[in-house]
């Protein structure tokens, strides 16, 4: 009744100024409502102080080499050190559970030959480490040995890696890439029986021909 007492020059006025109300109350609401990310910027400055302490520290044995003083990721400069024999062992255990255990063992899991096809994916694995891990260097490796053995106790397999390599930075890195990849691939190769699989306690083992060696004491 009211609008048809209006022109419609006043109607469309009007609906404007409906249009205009509605939007100006969607801003405040929002304006309220929105949480600013005002922390990142800090949280990002004291993790950049606490990289940099960690650098700068002399006096401490402990710090962090692919880091610089800015608190910023780094390739380490190798091209100073001395080309020696390096030796790196690492180890993984990758618990099955019952059924997984005697598929595995007996060799009957659907997509073959859960061992072999692991060892080999460990030795790929090692020598694609430099593509995986973004600081890695590229290196010319000697050897990739991975063997995987049942555990009748654990219901599992356990995993050992040693790479070897001549040159001027160790091979830990592609021992330890050499144990995870073979784990996975145990993973992969098992899900379809089970997803309780768990993979565990993959850690370097030892290390040799830099400039500390480092052997795990158990």
């Amino acid at each position: 009744m009211f609008l048809g007492k209006l022109s419609a020059n006043e109607i469309r006025m009007q609906a404007s100024n409906v249009a205009r109300f509605r939007l100006v109350c969607a801003a405040k609401s929002h304006r309220s409502y929105s949480i600013k990310p005002r922390t990142t910027h800090l949280h990002t400055a004291r993790q950049s102080r606490f990289l940099t302490s960690c650098v700068c520290n002399n006096n401490s044995n402990s710090h962090l080499t692919h880091v610089d003083k800015q608190g910023k990721a780094v390739m380490v400069d190798v091209s100073d050190k001395n080309i020696t024999k390096r030796i790196a062992r690492a180890k993984g255990t990758v618990l099955l559970g019952k059924n997984c255990f005697e598929l595995v063992n007996q060799n009957t899991m659907k997509k073959g030959d859960v061992l072999s096809v692991s060892q080999l994916a460990g030795v790929m694995g090692a020598k694609h480490t430099s593509t995986l891990i973004p600081l890695c260097h590229t290196l010319m490796i000697d050897k990739v040995g991975v063997t995987l053995e049942l555990n009748d106790d654990k219901q599992g397999v356990d995993i050992i890696a040693e790479v070897t390599c001549t040159g001027k930075t160790g091979v830990e890195m592609e021992a330890l890439t050499a144990v995870s990849v073979a784990a996975l691939t145990i993973y992969d190769m098992c899900k379809a029986v089970s997803h309780d699989i768990e993979i565990s306690n993959i850690m370097l083992v030892a290390k040799s021909g830099g400039r500390k060696d480092y052997e795990r004491v158990e």
